[in-house]
């Protein structure tokens, strides 16, 4: 009788053995750890230059249907949404007015005066984005460098455009665009 038992055992633990073996082979290999994603910042909500005393509101904007982007309310600026946000990888555009024939002066009324050097920080809810600057420049609308602006940088970059140069009054329009490049600081 014991060695009726005994067998028994053995087989009730051989059968243990390869049915968790079984279970253990089809089972899907677990996914080897990662570290954590870091949370997505949201949006970008104020962009502030001190040196050229910006503080202002940030809004998304995309293109209109003749192909031109989108340009911000009066006392605003905007990032341009289809492209990454500021600190993704790649070039960010921001984009606001330089006056107004109504309300005067606005946003990027002295994007023209900035310098090499100056600092641009893109505020989310809870971190910023330190860039500075690289350089300008000063480029007719009708010859805008799209491949400078928009060049496929890997890194994250900042462009800050608005209008600039001499004023058509017929056309009611600056005839010149300021682009602004900077990197990501860090």
């Amino acid at each position: 009788m014991k060695v009726v038992s005994w067998v028994v055992a053995v087989l009730v633990a051989v059968a243990a053995v390869v049915l968790v073996g079984t279970h253990l082979r089809e089972a899907p290999a677990a996914a080897p750890a990662t570290p954590g994603k870091l949370a997505d910042p949201g949006d970008p909500l104020r962009v502030t230059i001190p040196a050229i005393d910006v503080d202002a509101a940030l809004v998304p904007v995309g293109l209109k249907p003749d192909g031109a982007m989108q340009t911000p309310d009066f006392g605003l600026a905007a990032w341009y949404s289809p492209g990454p946000r500021p600190g993704e990888a790649g070039p960010s555009v921001l984009v606001a007015h330089v006056d107004s024939a109504v309300n005067g002066p606005d946003v990027f009324h002295r994007l023209k005066d900035i310098a090499a050097g100056d600092e641009v920080v893109v505020h989310y809810r809870t971190s910023a984005v330190t860039f500075v600057v690289t350089g300008k420049e000063q480029a007719a609308k009708t010859a805008l460098p799209a491949e400078r602006i928009w060049n496929g940088a890997s890194a994250p970059v900042l462009r800050l455009i608005t209008c600039g140069g001499a004023f058509d009054r017929a056309a009611r329009s600056y005839l010149d665009n300021v682009i602004v490049y900077a990197d990501q600081l860090g």
